[in-house]
């Protein structure tokens, strides 16, 4: 009994883990995105709000980092997950749908987090998802 309780643990935790490899490559890719979208922006206020966006992202990025480090003594590498629309409104459209991905994905990771602080980041992470996806949206709805 010990041992299949013990291998559930580590197979919770190494799904924990590629679930933040995954979030990484979602924070990297946004990053690349965003910095793009910023240039596209119809007007200096829209533009300035994409790169505080980008920021958080960033932020975001380097948390996550700092998590899989203290969890596996090793860094990661992130990669492109997603490349961004060429298209300004495609692009928005596709930021607003992966912001709403993003809230629902860092609550249920919150709920596997394996320590209090993990779940504390994770659903902070979440709201300021949820504000970007807000963002985006009144872009895409106020012209």
């Amino acid at each position: 009994m010990y041992s299949s309780t013990n291998q559930s643990m580590n197979g919770d935790m190494n799904q924990f883990l590629l679930d933040l490899q995954y979030a990484m490559d979602g924070e990297y890719s946004a990053i690349q995105c965003y910095e793009k979208m910023a240039g596209q922006a119809s007007n200096k206020k829209e533009m300035d709000q994409i790169l505080e966006i980008r920021d958080d992202e960033f932020r975001h990025y380097e948390q996550f980092s700092q998590i899989y480090t203290s969890l596996t003594g090793q860094q990661y590498s992130p990669e492109l997950n997603e490349t961004c629309p060429e298209n300004y409104r495609i692009a928005l459209l596709k930021a607003f749908e992966n912001e709403q991905k993003a809230v629902d994905f860092y609550l249920d990771m919150s709920e596997r987090a394996p320590q209090g602080y993990i779940r504390r980041i994770l659903r902070k992470v979440a709201a300021e998802e949820q504000n970007h996806a807000i963002w985006f949206l009144s872009y895409l709805t106020i012209r």
